[in-house]
């Protein structure tokens, strides 16, 4: 397990350095957790919560969650390649969802390092 759950240095490396975007790019990474995470059932069909954990991988690469992509890599392997029993699932998708949860927390605290001075261009030379 990593020290932060998004690594910054990543996230603005993907963003050419505009905290702005990177910010933005958070935005969506919530998004996709939102609307993703619902999917990760593990009464559900293997099929379905690996296509989910293969998008909240995508996700998460976007925004150097390198823990959560790493778990969902482990479950979209499983769903894949070898189901396991609706308990095995929900220990893998467990997984999934206390990295997301992990991710999701660090949010807000990634958007506030972004507004740093010298991240973000000033309003007002904008104008």
């Amino acid at each position: 397990m990593s020290q932060t759950p998004i690594d910054i240095d990543h996230l603005l490396s993907m963003t050419g350095g505009d905290a702005d975007l990177a910010d933005e790019v958070l935005g969506i990474f919530q998004e996709q957790a939102r609307i993703w995470s619902r999917m990760l059932d593990p009464r559900a069909e293997a099929s379905h919560w690996a296509d989910a954990a293969h998008t909240l991988k995508g996700a998460a690469l976007s925004v150097g969650a390198h823990d959560l992509a790493e778990s969902c890599q482990r479950a979209e392997r499983a769903g894949r390649e070898n189901p396991p029993t609706p308990a095995g699932a929900a220990l893998l998708l467990n997984e999934v969802k206390d990295e997301l949860s992990r991710a999701l927390e660090a949010c807000s605290r990634v958007s506030h390092a972004l507004s740093r001075p010298g991240l973000r261009a000033s309003k007002a030379s904008n104008s």
